[in-house]
């Protein structure tokens, strides 16, 4: 096993007898305190490492032992202050215990457990700490909550049950941040999933489209390099290989359906994401544009009609020409997500073909634009759209303004103003997700910011829809699923359109009635 060189304080003679027996088994008498796995993970050195794990096998103790060997050694032996992050108080509290106990194992000079607070700016809290300091200047802090200002550190960052975090993905990309300064980041998760961040950044490992090393044990595999023995050490009494087998059995029945993914390390399906990725991608079309438009703080302080024809410019700009492009012979719905300062507006058109499949001809984000604005782009659009029969707006909150104004326009049989309740989302998603599959909605846009407010859509207590969690997009604006909303509401007023209108427009009186006859009808020209 390699191990970070140490540099021991100058009053301890020699290590102690526990080291020893992690270094080499073989000169001890003691048994080796970190099983056959627990070494292999502490013996993978590369900038980023990744553990996929079974439940309860002990490897974030082992961990803690890496962690109190790094950050006690000296500057000059490669010593680095550790710094870790668990999605709970609990398991950081348990993690900061079993670094002090290593400490008096490896009879290191340590300071007391300290209680702290870290200031986090760029979220306006205080995260709680548990911090450990060593002679060398190191440390090891464990922080109870998920640091935005990791970013200006510098060590080793340990992210425990990774999967679990509230926001993997910008975590990562934080704490990716400090390798380029020679730290690392140590990952490690049971899996929550097949399309959780965890189980991607796997993937792509394996797939060489990211470097890094991993690293897999399931429960049997643990079970074969004494897990139960250990167990057994633990607690006192005598092993036995056949109460061994049922002891495995027993975890296993306990664990029941779940234990494929708690257990052997394979993701489920889905993993609460109602929407597969790979689902997705099937439907993406980068024939599709996303056409986006956003004003500047203060900017609905300037006149209003200065602001309504500086939008009417863009709309003839942007939007005329790829509305010029859709067929007249169609079919068109719209759905529409509101937003004003803190989320986006997104417009989702849909157009249906004669074989009756659905497709977006293009797609229209709104961030920070005013009110009256964003009914003129919305009539622009729809106004513009061939056989257009009806439109579902988000009408909570301040979007119920521009809904009703879209009502009054195109009338209330055409325009659904719909409140986005628990009872929608669970009549209208499956639908929506059943067209996907089959392909009667076969092109999305294919952009990186639509496609993660699709995978945004959860499935909450039995339902699936959006959570309260909002994801940041690539220029640092906050998103809710807004994307994903309107494709819905889109999707959803092409399952209920209204009956065209036909009509035959009434002919001049002089046709209607005989020339020269103002009191007595000759014949009917015209009819509704």
């Amino acid at each position: 096993m390699k191990l970070p060189p140490v540099a021991a304080p100058e009053a301890k003679p020699e290590l102690s007898p526990l080291y020893k027996a992690i270094s080499n088994t073989a000169q001890s008498p003691v048994p080796a305190v970190l099983l056959e796995y627990q070494k292999d993970w502490i013996g993978l050195r590369s900038p980023l490492k990744v553990g996929e794990k079974s439940r309860r096998i002990g490897l974030t103790w082992a961990e803690a032992a890496d962690n109190v060997l790094c950050a006690a050694a000296s500057k000059a032996a490669g010593g680095q202050t550790v710094y870790y992050l668990g999605y709970n108080q609990d398991m950081t509290v348990e993690y900061i215990q079993a670094c002090a106990m290593w400490s008096r194992a490896f009879d290191y000079a340590a300071g007391e457990i300290e209680e702290g607070i870290w200031p986090d700016n760029a979220a306006d809290k205080n995260i709680k700490t548990y911090t450990i300091t060593y002679p060398s200047g190191n440390r090891i802090v464990a922080l109870t909550s998920r640091p935005s200002n990791l970013r200006g550190r510098q060590g080793i960052v340990v992210i425990d049950e990774a999967a679990f975090h509230a926001d993997l993905a910008e975590l990562l990309k934080a704490a990716l941040a400090l390798l380029i300064w020679g730290g690392e980041v140590h990952v490690i998760s049971t899996h929550d999933g097949t399309d959780n961040p965890f189980n991607e950044l796997i993937e792509e490992i394996r797939a060489g489209k990211r470097k890094g090393l991993l690293f897999r044990c399931t429960f049997r595999e643990a079970v074969a390099d004494g897990l139960y023995q250990r167990v057994c050490l633990r607690k006192g009494i005598e092993y036995k290989p056949e109460e061994e087998a049922a002891w495995v059995q027993d975890v296993y029945d306990f664990y029941g359906d779940a234990a494929e993914e708690e257990l052997d390390c394979v993701p489920s399906q889905g993993g609460g994401t109602y929407l597969s990725l790979a689902l997705l991608e099937k439907r993406a079309s980068r024939e599709v544009p996303v056409l986006r438009l956003s004003y500047p703080q203060g900017y609905e302080t300037i006149s209003e009609h200065m602001r309504l024809a500086d939008s009417l410019s863009w709309c003839e700009r942007e939007l005329a020409p790829v509305l010029a492009q859709i067929p007249r012979d169609m079919r068109s719905f719209y759905g529409m997500d509101f937003g004003r300062t803190g989320d986006l507006s997104v417009i989702v058109p849909l157009v249906q073909a004669q074989d009756l499949r659905r497709r977006q001809p293009f797609q229209v984000e709104l961030r920070n634009v005013p009110f009256k604005q964003q009914e003129q782009i919305l009539f622009f659009i729809v106004d513009g759209l061939p056989g257009f029969l009806g439109g579902k707006n988000d009408a909570r909150g301040n979007g119920q303004a521009i809904a009703e104004a879209a009502a009054v326009r195109y009338g209330h049989t055409r325009i659904d103003q719909v409140m986005l309740t628990e009872g929608w989302y669970r009549d209208n998603m499956p639908p929506f997700k059943a067209a996907l599959e089959d392909g009667n909605l076969d092109q999305i846009p294919a952009d990186k910011d639509t496609i993660d407010d699709y995978r945004t859509l959860k499935v909450i207590k039995g339902v699936p829809r959006v959570p309260d969690s909002r994801t940041t997009e690539k220029g640092g604006g906050k998103r809710h699923g807004d994307a994903a909303v309107a494709g819905v509401l889109a999707y959803a007023a092409s399952r209920s359109p209204a009956a065209p209108i036909e009509f035959t427009s009434v002919p001049a009186k002089a046709d209607r009635w005989g020339a020269g006859d103002d009191d007595q009808p000759d014949s009917w020209q015209g009819a509704w």
